[in-house]
């Protein structure tokens, strides 16, 4: 009998192929020989640093999407100056050059695990940026991809920016990772590019090099030596999802549900349409000014935005405002140092600080939409309160944008939707951050991934309590979170009355196909199961049963 273990779905689709291990990184001693000239140590530290950024930023210029993104943030990381202190100050007390780089890694790392939110991730990002200036420094090759003939499944501890971005997925068929969670780089990344992904998965370690694996991404399943019938069922599975129909998505009875697309980019954008999205269910617009030192004027604003409009021609872009603060720092904003930034000064609660950046965005949006015509609306994250959702409506309204919205990723919001719903004409449900603070948990500890897995009854639960309250007030309810992008999940978010789903672009493909086997009826069955179920792995089974598909 096959074999089992699970982790936790990053990013759907399923692969079946040999298990490879990613190279290991250097390692550094305390006990290793200092250098005999401090100075010169310093020196050449600082020059392996330099290098590793410029790699960074060279790899982020070749990349696109997400990818550049996120490998432009660590590029800072790697020349950040407090972390550069401290090596230095490790080689002045006598430290060997490459372990003192390891151990002011370590130091800020742990800091930034402690913040807890998505700083934990960048606490990763900053480890891989250790351990590339180890390599540097020891005249070694990085931790990276293995070679290999023929394609295979990735399997690691967890993933770097540097080494996801880069892969193709005509070699790297699935990616498996020991830590890591739904919300994390690597899922985002694999998402983008993709390719399926379990995260989060403990049991991974007993793998043995080159063990073939079915990898499942979107139920969190991999099967160990799968036999040959099961092998053949998934090769023709994935040639049956490369033949998945085009055009609107819509159930097989006829019932439309809009695909929409997640970007970040103007790449995002492109990628988008040429997959067939029927518009932009969130345009992060905090993606373009990563790392900015000045605050972008109006005008800058209003080009970058214009810009995405005109890709997207005609089809509906729903705008986001900066979701700042937290995991994605904005030096210009100024924000105050806090104890949890999870919790904090973040998305709408930046006017606190900086009303001036909200109202410059919402008038550069107007700009932007009246240059072009794009059919646009915008909407507010991070918002708890019917005060909260007035004070952006009449801001927005005051700004000329007629089509207004809110983020519904806090419980309180979810709680009194039908009072919040009297304030803005639509919700869109972000549910990587309704989950965290729906079940108190990290979304970037792998410990409580299984919390993050949208098949917890208490998520759906909290999403259908949203869209009773909604109808109330005629407002149309989207949701724009990774749970978007399991096929599976989608129908049952359709069963539970949501009218639109947005994901990443390449995961429009596996939805729009899976709608296309179902009819409404069956979503509504599914939905209904998964409320009724005691646990998210009964909730699994019921909504497969109910959609036809027993797995």
């Amino acid at each position: 009998m096959t074999r089992e273990i699970r982790g936790v779905a990053a990013a759907p689709g399923i692969a079946v192929g040999p298990v490879k291990w990613l190279a290991s990184a250097p390692v550094t001693s305390a006990s290793d020989a200092p250098g005999s000239d401090v100075d010169a140590e310093i020196v050449r530290a600082d020059a392996a640093f330099e290098a590793v950024a410029g790699r960074y930023s060279a790899q982020a210029l070749d990349a696109k999407g997400p990818a550049a993104d996120i490998l432009f943030m660590t590029s800072a990381l790697a020349a950040d100056p407090a972390l550069l202190d401290q090596v230095r100050a490790g080689i002045r007390a006598g430290g060997p050059t490459a372990h003192s780089v390891t151990e002011a890694v370590t130091h800020f790392a742990e800091q930034l695990t402690a913040l807890g939110g998505m700083m934990a991730e960048r606490a990763s990002d900053l480890r891989d940026v250790g351990q590339r200036v180890v390599a540097e420094l020891l005249g070694v090759d990085p931790p990276g991809i293995p070679q290999s003939a023929t394609p295979f499944v990735l399997a690691a501890q967890d993933l770097a920016p540097a080494d996801t971005a880069t892969l193709d997925p005509a070699t790297v068929l699935g990616l498996l990772t020991v830590a890591g969670g739904p919300t994390s780089h690597t899922a985002i990344l694999a998402k983008a590019l993709g390719i399926p992904a379990v995260v989060a998965c403990p049991d991974a370690v007993e793998i043995a090099e080159d063990v073939e694996v079915v990898l499942d991404g979107t139920g969190g399943l991999v099967e160990l030596e799968p036999d040959a019938g099961r092998r053949e069922e998934v090769l023709t599975a994935r040639a049956r999802q490369a033949d998945a129909p085009t055009g609107p998505g819509r159930t097989a009875d006829g019932h439309a549900v809009p695909l929409l697309a997640n970007v970040g980019s103007a790449a995002d954008a492109r990628l988008a349409v040429e997959l067939g999205a029927e518009g932009v269910g969130l345009f992060r617009t905090e993606f373009l000014f990563l790392g900015q030192k000045s605050a972008p004027t109006v005008q800058e604003q209003t080009e970058r935005y214009a810009e995405i409009f005109r890709i997207m021609g005609d089809r509906p872009v729903t705008v986001r405002t900066l979701d700042a603060g937290s995991d994605k720092p904005l030096p210009f904003l100024n924000l105050p140092e806090e104890e949890n930034p999870a919790l904090g000064v973040r998305g709408l609660r930046l006017s606190s600080v900086d009303e001036g950046a909200l109202l410059d965005q919402l008038t550069a949006i107007e700009a932007a939409r009246a240059a072009t015509g794009t059919p646009v609306q915008v909407m507010a994250p991070m918002v708890g309160t019917v005060q909260e959702a007035n004070y952006f409506a009449t801001r927005a309204r005051d700004a000329g944008i007629d089509t207004r919205g809110i983020m519904v990723e806090i419980p309180a919001a979810a709680l009194r939707s039908e009072h919040l719903g009297a304030e803005v004409e639509f919700f869109s449900i972000g549910t990587n951050d309704l989950s965290q603070y729906l079940f108190g948990a990290d979304r970037m500890s792998s410990t409580l991934a299984a919390l993050h897995d949208p098949w917890q009854p208490a998520l759906a639960a909290t999403i259908a309590a949203v869209v009773a309250g909604a109808s109330k007030s005629g407002v149309k309810v989207g949701v724009c979170g990774e749970s978007a992008s399991n096929p599976e999940f989608a129908c049952v978010l359709v069963g539970l009355g949501v009218h639109t789903l947005s994901m990443a672009p390449r995961s429009l493909a596996g939805v729009r196909a899976r709608l296309a086997e179902v009819s409404l009826d069956q979503c509504g069955a599914a939905a209904a199961a998964v409320l009724a179920a005691r646990t998210a792995d009964d909730a699994v089974l019921a909504a497969g049963a109910a959609l036809g598909r027993n797995r």
